[in-house]
């Protein structure tokens, strides 16, 4: 298990200096002068040239690129262009409504998806089934903007159960925590509910044809321990692999969420930041999301393990 874990760990380092060396190169392969868009069309050359020196466009590439690792190997991400804020301190200050937004969406979506996915396998054929993959396609189809437009009509304008927009600390009270999240992790939980419930009804009844499956029937274990127990055990490790790959689908959407319910989250500082050409809040918000991705299939590589112990090997 060892061995396998620090070869996991290991893997890991030459995707996050590519991961850092491409988002580093942001500030060179935007269009145009980004020292003058920044600046902005009243500024004199003189002023142009102070932004070029803030960004470092007047050193080489490769020094730039050293200088910036070596900060982020100490915690410095830089410091904001437009507000004059360490970056690490502003996204510190955004972390808690997206990362509160994501952890409930993926715990709404793997308790929804996941017990879909396997009734719809065991009753094959069925209405109910039918009724799953036609909620699967939908969920696939409508966009993340326009289920959250949908869901703040019904239940927030017309209903005023839940409020339109916002969000509540978690210090502040569990409910009124949820009740700014559970709109937006309902609209971003489509397409992840979709894409989960689609690949565990897949995978289930391919385990469901199995020998060893049938082997249990005839011993007369129920349908219960067949589904639950030897069926969806065999099935996790592709379930894991589409959970852990669709954290992409939450840190895209959760972007588009924040701004449709007005979160202050990480998702609106990175718009304000592409609208603002803020470079150095763009790299560290990018470089942070990189980084939560590649740990996350890390940790999905490790729950494989769990599942099938011939993998560690």
């Amino acid at each position: 298990m060892l061995p396998y874990l620090l070869r996991r760990i290991v893997a890991t380092v030459p995707v996050m200096a590519v991961v850092a060396l491409f988002v580093f190169s942001l500030l060179y392969v935007s269009p145009g002068d980004p020292a003058a868009v920044i600046c902005g069309d009243q500024c004199t050359p003189a002023e142009v040239e102070r932004v070029r020196g803030v960004l470092g466009l007047d050193r080489p590439f490769l020094v730039r690129f050293g200088e910036w690792v070596w900060r982020i190997g100490q915690g410095d991400l830089g410091q904001s262009i437009f507000t004059n804020l360490p970056v690490s301190t502003m996204i510190a200050q955004r972390i808690e409504p997206t990362l509160s937004l994501m952890l409930l969406t993926l715990v709404l979506a793997v308790g929804i998806a996941v017990p879909l996915g396997v009734v719809a396998a065991w009753k094959a054929g069925s209405w109910l089934d039918r009724g799953v993959m036609g909620l699967a396609v939908l969920g696939f189809s409508v966009p993340v903007f326009v289920v959250g437009y949908i869901l703040a009509y019904i239940f927030a304008l017309e209903l005023q159960w839940l409020p339109v927009q916002g969000y509540t600390p978690i210090a502040r009270g569990v409910w009124p925590w949820l009740q700014n999240l559970i709109l937006p992790a309902v609209a971003l939980g489509g397409i992840y509910i979709a894409l989960i419930a689609r690949i565990t009804r897949a995978t289930m009844l391919e385990v469901l044809g199995q020998d060893y499956v049938r082997t249990a029937r005839a011993k007369g274990v129920g349908q219960r321990g067949i589904l639950f127990v030897h069926a969806l055990k065999n099935a996790a490790v592709p379930v894991v692999t589409v959970i852990g790959l669709g954290v992409a689908l939450l840190i895209g959407g959760a972007v588009v969420t924040e701004s449709v319910f007005a979160i202050p989250g990480l998702g609106r500082l990175t718009v304000d930041a592409i609208l603002r050409r803020d470079y150095p809040v763009i790299q560290g918000v990018v470089l942070l999301f990189s980084f939560v991705y590649v740990l996350v299939n890390l940790g999905v590589d490790l729950l494989y393990t769990l599942f099938d112990p011939r993998i560690r090997y």
